[in-house]
């Protein structure tokens, strides 16, 4: 059986831990801790990853993908190197709607290019906002010139945009792996 280890990464509140709960066929492990009432980040949400999110997916009899989530916050990003080991691509999370964290988005995507030569995807995540910037302009914001980069919309609640970014992840690595 052939396994295949896939990051997502993306700034806080981008999505990965939801992305992950949404198409994992096992309970997600979850590091996830309360954030203070009186932080900023604590307006948006209750909860932040401080060390990975783990879910799995079995594709066929020959397949798994194991899918880890990085922390989204600077102050954890040592676990960033340590989950980059071994992986054969990586996701980028964007939260569409919310162009203050682009420029820690595009920090990230850097950051984990610069672990590994390997395949990624950038999913701009919350397309159901109203706010939400199309993926076409997201490329822009985030200065992505080279056209193989797959920039896709994504719902991270809905299974079926979470597949899709999987899939052209998975794609890009057997095509890397063929190459090969």
């Amino acid at each position: 059986m052939q396994t295949v280890k896939m990051v997502i990464t993306g700034p806080f509140s981008s999505g990965k831990t939801e992305f992950i709960k949404t198409i994992s066929e096992i309970d997600v492990v979850s590091t996830e801790r309360s954030i203070t009432p009186d932080s900023v980040e604590s307006q948006e949400k209750s909860e932040t990853t401080v060390a990975m999110d783990f879910g799995r997916i079995t594709v066929d009899n020959d397949l798994v993908l194991y899918l880890f989530g990085t922390p989204g916050q600077r102050r954890f990003d040592f676990m960033w190197e340590i989950l980059a080991e071994g992986m054969l691509g990586f996701v980028v999370m964007v939260d569409s709607s919310k162009p203050e964290t682009f420029r820690e988005a595009r920090s990230i995507l850097e950051t984990f290019r610069a672990y590994a030569p390997t395949p990624y995807v950038v999913a701009a995540n919350k397309q159901d906002h109203a706010d939400a910037w199309k993926p076409e302009d997201l490329r822009i914001a985030l200065r992505i010139e080279d056209e193989n980069v797959k920039l896709l919309p994504c719902i991270a609640t809905d299974i079926e945009y979470v597949r899709e970014v999987l899939l052209e992840l998975l794609y890009s690595i057997l095509e890397e792996m063929d190459s090969n």
